[in-house]
């Protein structure tokens, strides 16, 4: 029988409330993680001057249907490691995810692309190249790793922002993405550890020094993003 660590349905981000499968799925979308990669993607697009809101939008959903859902049933999917979420989604029921979030994802991103930043292109193969390599670990699972990670969902969709509005890269979004691939790379060095003390039942004092972290770290950027956006509200 699965138990309710293993299936991670007590995490701080599951909902309390409905049905076991919308808590699970809800778990499966990891959101508040979701959230920094979108929050970096938002705060790329506002870098520029002269945006659009509707670009603004255009990219958030981009990455939250490709990492929040298509990027997560991939690497529930393609893990080497048993995936608790996996035990209540059949293999077809995660394809379909994977497929349906990342083709609309894919459509929005190409709509822009043809008629307005083909630049965009660029982000889009290295985004699509890293969801597999890093989900399903191939090439011997060489992108596997924290450094890859931090590059995929960090510092690209600050770039993939910017870009959206700009067709172009310069100094200041760089450097921006490189603090934000920093950001995400400190998130994924504390959740390993703190996904393996939760497996294997460890004190509440051990496990909540680096759930506080990640709360801290996570929510922070997403109402760092938030506030980004009311300040260009207000002044642009």
């Amino acid at each position: 029988m699965t138990t309710s660590n293993e299936t991670r349905i007590n995490e701080w981000f599951v909902p309390r409330f409905g049905p076991l499968k919308f808590r699970i799925f809800v778990g499966l979308l990891f959101l508040p993680y979701t959230g920094m990669c979108v929050s970096f993607a938002v705060i790329g697009s506002l870098i520029a001057i002269d945006f659009s809101w509707e670009r603004v939008g255009a990219i958030a959903a981009i990455y939250a249907l490709a990492l929040g859902i298509s990027a997560h049933a991939a690497d529930t999917l393609g893990s080497r490691k048993v995936k608790p979420w996996g035990n209540y989604f059949s293999k077809k029921d995660l394809l379909m995810m994977m497929i349906g979030s990342l083709a609309i994802a894919y459509g929005i991103g190409i709509y822009y692309i043809v008629f307005f930043v083909p630049f965009l292109a660029v982000i889009a193969v290295l985004e699509g190249f890293f969801l597999l390599a890093y989900n399903f670990e191939i090439f011997g699972g060489r992108f596997h790793n924290d450094f890859w990670f931090a590059v995929s969902w960090g510092l690209l969709p600050t770039l993939a922002g910017y870009v959206i509005q700009t067709n172009s890269v310069d100094p200041l979004p760089l450097g921006i993405a490189v603090l934000t691939a920093l950001a995400s790379y400190l998130e994924i060095r504390m959740s390993r550890p703190y996904k393996e003390l939760r497996r294997r039942n460890a004190s509440r004092q051990e496990i909540e020094r680096l759930e506080v972290g990640l709360k801290i770290l996570s929510l922070g950027t997403i109402a760092s993003a938030l506030a980004f956006i009311g300040f260009r509200v207000i002044f642009s």
